[in-house]
């Protein structure tokens, strides 16, 4: 662990080095927003993966990553005289202060310890009103929520956005008679031909199952992760013991298959 001195000095080298890889490095040279987006985002996933699995020296590492492409972006927009890390970390904390009057009574730091504190329901409700109202912020409920976020993630933001203004189900057990509904249209339009129409009822029903699992308090993207591994370990299964067999998966049955996998389930992959 560092001391706060000693962190302040190593961020402070962090930005030296990359003045000198923007001058002396051809590709950090040549790197822009545009280019640097994509690469952002692979970091992002890594990050997430590295949490998924539990793996804290990862985390740190991938933290580390996300942290040069901070620096990065910051000094691509001091070339150009826009703004520089000074300013997203003046940002910051101006945001940090503004958006809890619980802890910084009239937005003042370091706060008056003697100021009358919020109690959680008024801090529940005045938090989407001031994300609403800040200046040069969210001016819709919904426009905190990024086009380019995957859509499953997008869809949970969105319907807790609108969980925060009072927009969602009274009961949550009352969500299962639309996803009813949804799977019901599903079925009708797959025996209609008319891709387009399957394509919005598809929609409409992950959609659905979406709100469910926020109302249940389960996340759908770690859900659906989780999903995946399971049927990464089972179809691996039946790829290992296929190959043991002599024998090739296209020339198998689904029967045949189906024998090892649940071979594979019943060892708890």
């Amino acid at each position: 662990m560092h001391t706060k001195e000693e962190n302040l000095a190593l961020f402070a080298q962090v930005l030296d080095i990359m003045d000198y890889l923007r001058a002396r490095c051809a590709w950090n040279g040549a790197q822009t927003f545009e280019s640097l987006r994509t690469q952002s985002l692979e970091e992002m996933y890594e990050l997430s993966d590295a949490v998924l699995k539990g793996s804290t020296d990862n985390i740190r590492k991938e933290l580390g990553d996300l942290l040069l492409h901070i620096v990065f972006y910051a000094k691509i927009a001091r070339e150009k005289g826009l703004w520089d890390v000074g300013d997203v970390m003046q940002g910051l904390c101006e945001k940090m202060i503004y958006r809890h009057p619980h802890v910084f009574p009239g937005g003042v730091y370091p706060p008056d310890e003697n100021a009358k504190p919020m109690t959680p329901e008024e801090v529940a409700t005045a938090w989407e009103m001031l994300k609403t109202k800040e200046k040069g912020g969210n001016k819709t409920v919904l426009s905190g929520v990024p086009d380019a976020m995957p859509p499953i993630l997008k869809a949970f933001a969105m319907q807790d956005k609108a969980r925060g203004v009072g927009f969602d189900w009274e009961h949550k057990e009352d969500v299962w008679d639309k996803v009813r509904e949804e799977l019901g249209e599903v079925i009708e339009a797959a025996g209609e031909d008319d891709p387009v129409h399957e394509e919005e009822e598809f929609g409409d029903l992950l959609f659905a199952v979406v709100n469910a699992c926020r109302l249940y308090g389960i996340n759908p993207d770690t859900a659906l992760n989780k999903a995946c591994d399971k049927f990464r370990r089972r179809f691996g299964y039946l790829e290992e013991h296929t190959i043991k067999q002599g024998r090739d998966l296209h020339d198998m049955t689904l029967a045949e298959m189906d024998v090892i996998w649940e071979e594979g389930k019943s060892k708890g992959l």
